[in-house]
C-alpha cells in the first residue's frame, strides 16, 4: 500500500475512533496505563543536528498513555539560525472536556536550548501540578520553512482559547480544541515542512503516525 493509501487507512482509524474518544476521553489528561499506537512508527530513528541549524527544525512530544490511551502531544520548533528552542504544551489538568476560554487549561511554554527542552519534556517540568507520566516519544524533522513570529502569536491565541473536545456550546458543532490542536496549529503557524493535517477530533496517538519521515526516538527522564 502506498503513502496515501495507508494515510487514508489511518485516518479512517481516527475517525473511527471519535466516537469513542468522545465517549471515553477525559481530554487530554494522563493515566498509568501503557499504551501503543495502532501502527509502528513509520519516519526514520533519527535526524541529525536538531540541536541547531540555519533551517528551521520542529518536535512533536508524545505521552502515548494520555488521555484513555488516545495520546497526548506538545511541541517544539527550533529558532532559525540560533541554538534556542520554543517548546510547550496545552496539558489540561483539570481532564475537564470543556473549559472556556481565559480558563486554567494547563497552557505553558518555555525557551531553551535543544537538551533544555528535551529534559523539561522528559520530566515534565512545567506540568501544572503532580504529573503521573513524562512525555516519552518524540518525533521530530528540519524544515526549509518557518515563521517563528506566527508561531509565537499562535501560541498566545491557543494558551487563551480554553479547551474542548465535544459540542461547542457556544455554536453547537461538534468539535475540539485539546492538546492536538494546539499542537497542529503552532506548527501550523510555524510553517513547519511536511506537517500531516490534524483535523477536529483526531486522535493523537493516530495522527503522530502520520508525521511520514519525522525522527521517532524515545525520550527519557534526563
Amino acid at each position: 500500500m502506498n503513502n496515501r493509501g495507508r494515510r487514508g487507512a489511518l485516518r479512517w482509524t481516527a475517525s473511527a475512533a471519535v466516537i469513542g474518544a468522545i465517549v471515553g476521553i477525559t481530554g487530554c489528561q494522563q493515566t498509568t496505563t501503557r499504551a501503543t499506537a495502532e501502527a509502528g512508527p513509520s519516519g526514520t530513528d533519527a535526524i541529525t543536528n536538531m540541536a541547531g541549524g540555519r533551517t528551521g527544525g520542529a518536535c512533536v512530544f508524545v505521552k502515548p498513555d494520555g488521555a484513555q490511551k488516545f495520546g497526548h502531544v506538545g511541541w517544539g520548533f527550533r529558532i532559525a539560525g540560533t541554538g534556542q528552542w520554543v517548546y510547550g504544551a496545552v496539558e489540561n489538568p483539570t481532564n475537564k472536556l470543556y473549559t472556556p476560554p481565559g480558563g486554567d487549561i494547563g497552557a505553558w511554554h518555555a525557551q531553551g536550548t535543544y537538551d533544555r527542552m528535551l529534559s523539561e519534556m522528559s520530566r515534565d517540568a512545567h506540568y501544572p501540578g503532580k504529573s503521573k507520566q513524562p512525555y516519552s516519544r518524540y518525533r521530530c524533522t528540519d524544515s526549509a520553512t518557518y515563521d517563528v513570529a506566527a508561531a509565537r502569536a499562535m501560541i498566545r491565541k491557543v494558551e487563551a482559547r480554553g479547551f474542548l473536545v465535544g459540542v461547542d456550546p457556544r455554536t453547537g458543532q461538534l468539535t475540539s480544541r485539546d492538546c492536538l490542536d494546539a499542537t497542529y496549529d503552532v506548527l501550523k503557524a510555524y510553517r513547519t515542512k511536511g506537517l500531516t493535517k490534524a483535523d477536529k477530533l483526531s486522535v493523537p496517538n493516530v495522527w503522530v503516525e502520520l508525521l511520514w519521515g519525522w525522527s521517532d526516538q524515545k525520550l527519557t527522564p534526563r
